[in-house]
């Protein structure tokens, strides 16, 4: 049974490997967690793309690669962490860069947490579960 259409979470991917948005797919289609394995996603492989979704619909959440083929996910943060707050989606960076430094610019272009590639599907799940909106039963 899928969750009502305005309670079902929006999870916007921004990813451009096919093999890690299969993944993400793969989890999110045996998630035991209702509210993650009933989410409504949105898969973008570049920032154009990812800016065209979010001109587009609302997300709850946006799984942000920050290595893309036309920029960075930074930048795509940094825009967001500028909407009003009930506007702005919780922002996941999937990074396999875990310097100090890098995630020092990653919150301060709005990242809400980090995700470490390679990540196990607990862990992402984890990580969806403490982004979840509060309108969706935790």
């Amino acid at each position: 049974m899928t969750a009502p259409e305005q309670d079902r979470v929006r999870l916007l991917l921004v990813e451009d490997e096919e093999f890690n948005r299969d993944l993400v797919r793969a989890v999110l289609s045996r998630a035991q967690d209702a509210a993650i394995a009933g989410a409504e996603l949105t898969e973008a492989p570049t920032l154009g793309d990812a800016r065209a979704a979010l001109a587009a619909a609302e997300f709850d959440i946006v799984l942000l690669d920050v290595q893309l083929p036309d920029g960075t996910g930074l930048t795509l943060a940094a825009e967001l962490a500028e909407r009003p707050e009930d506007q702005r989606p919780a922002i996941v960076i999937l990074t396999a860069g875990v310097l100090p430094e890098q995630r020092a610019a990653a919150l301060a272009a709005g990242c809400s947490t980090f995700l470490e590639k390679p990540y196990s599907p607990s862990k992402l799940i984890e990580v969806l579960r403490s982004q979840l909106p509060d309108r969706v039963p935790r």
